[in-house]
């Protein structure tokens, strides 16, 4: 692949740091846009993260703020994106809209350096890393997360883990020595665990 021609993502969690701390590692890393994609911007337990100040307080760091949380977001409330009271990451990536995110996205990053952010602090555990990055595994992208304490993981370094942490064994359909049908179960398992559902299937999955 030829480096001058890939694309360059970058993935954060704003989680419960202070805003003193988020924007530390946004500069650390040169970040000059985030592209909000939660569904819901806003934050009970971290107020300082909620849309508006956090557009406002971006600005005052000269950092760009977009929100993309109704292309990009994890949340549908499409029929055809559902299957079972659950949204189904598979019919999300399918969709126009998601589609057209991915496109405006895409066309950010390639203006300026730019973080997709979301509010889970490991990538593993977010859509950002199982819906989106993976959509983008199509393209020439090299993603990053910026993780808690600020080191980088790389997608491929991302993948290996949820690979190990889902204790994903090969079988015997699994010949590709790349290693591509057990990332490909690993995303399908984590999205089926992490895919938002209504209230009336989370009550039945509590109360079996």
């Amino acid at each position: 692949m030829n480096d001058a021609a890939t694309e360059s993502l970058y993935t954060i969690g704003h989680s419960s740091h202070t805003w003193d701390q988020f924007v530390e590692l946004l500069r650390r890393h040169a970040i000059a846009a985030v592209v909000d994609v939660r569904s819901s911007p806003y934050s009970r337990h971290c107020p300082q993260f909620n849309r508006e100040g956090l557009a406002a307080g971006l600005g005052a760091a000269h950092i760009e703020y977009v929100f993309m949380g109704d292309v990009l977001g994890a949340r549908s409330d499409a029929p055809s994106c559902c299957v079972g009271g659950r949204v189904s990451f598979a019919r999300l990536a399918e969709s126009p809209r998601f589609g057209e995110g991915l496109d405006r996205l895409r066309a950010k990053m390639r203006e300026r350096r730019t973080a997709i952010l979301c509010s889970e602090k490991d990538p593993l555990e977010c859509h950002r890393t199982i819906l989106i990055c993976r959509s983008l595994r199509q393209f020439p992208v090299r993603i990053q997360h910026i993780l808690e304490d600020g080191r980088l993981e790389g997608q491929p370094e991302a993948e290996s883990r949820l690979v190990r942490q889902l204790k994903i064994e090969p079988s015997l359909f699994d010949v590709d020595p790349s290693g591509e049908g057990l990332i490909r179960r690993a995303f399908d398992a984590q999205a089926e665990r992490i895919a938002f559902r209504s209230e009336s299937e989370a009550a039945l999955a509590k109360d079996p």
